[in-house]
């Protein structure tokens, strides 16, 4: 890409950035854990914020039932992996920024060298267990973690920023029971996925204030925000020490 190009194509967020905060992103890598519902959302717009390298890290392949929110699956791609349908997509999407796909899934064995290779990380996963995993690598990697999830019309967002707050164990201290497949609007993890992409640019670019510390709830039913201080427990597991 041309300098011109380049000056072209992110003109409206060197307003809002200036060069060095575009430049930050244009150095970064991301890595977005889980592409569905949140990861697809995630990291089309990462990609349309220039950030320089984006690490899609997921197993599964597309199914039908996947297409109700995953946005850069269509009917031609089932059957196919994720992370290369998606990678294929962004990179057309933008060629200025290099896509990394991983089909593999996070486990105890390869989660910190997974996470090691990443900036930042984003929370595009499904399922407890895996979430608080990926919580435990970034605190002790010290990489910012943005996590969020969905359900229905609802959803919630908390940013982790290692040594400067809690953590996702603070909130949650163990998982979850396992539940049937969740019910969710298509809309919702799109919300979601654009507030996790905005304190990333603010986090990379070293713009504004990041919500550590602070979950953000949103309601579709009743259209309102709410938020819940979360406090760092001195003797969490993960980021106690």
């Amino acid at each position: 890409m041309s300098v011109r190009e380049w000056l072209q194509r992110y003109d409206r967020q060197l307003k809002l950035l200036g060069i060095e905060g575009q430049e930050r992103l244009r150095h970064a890598r991301v890595m977005v854990v889980g592409v569905g519902g949140l990861g697809c959302a995630a990291s089309l717009y990462l990609a349309a914020a220039g950030v320089g390298e984006i690490l899609l890290v997921d197993p599964e392949r597309v199914e039908l039932s996947n297409l109700n929110r995953q946005v850069l699956y269509w009917i031609r791609d089932l059957g196919r992996l994720k992370v290369e349908v998606a990678a294929h997509k962004l990179t057309e999407f933008n060629p200025g920024v290099k896509i990394h796909a991983l089909a593999t899934r996070v486990t105890p064995d390869n989660v910190e060298e997974i996470v090691s290779k990443a900036d930042l990380v984003i929370d595009g996963l499904d399922n407890w267990e895996a979430r608080l995993l990926v919580n435990d690598a970034c605190v002790k990697l010290r990489k910012p973690f943005i996590h969020a999830a969905v359900e229905g019309f609802r959803g919630q967002m908390m940013v982790v920023i290692p040594g400067e707050g809690p953590c996702l164990q603070c909130l949650v201290s163990r998982p979850p029971p396992s539940r049937a497949r969740l019910q969710v609007l298509g809309a919702t993890p799109c919300l979601m996925a654009m507030m996790q992409v905005t304190e990333a640019v603010k986090i990379l670019a070293g713009v504004g204030e990041p919500a550590v510390g602070r979950l953000i709830l949103y309601d579709g039913y009743r259209m309102e925000f709410s938020e819940v201080k979360v406090r760092r427990m001195p003797d969490c597991p993960s980021c106690g020490a």
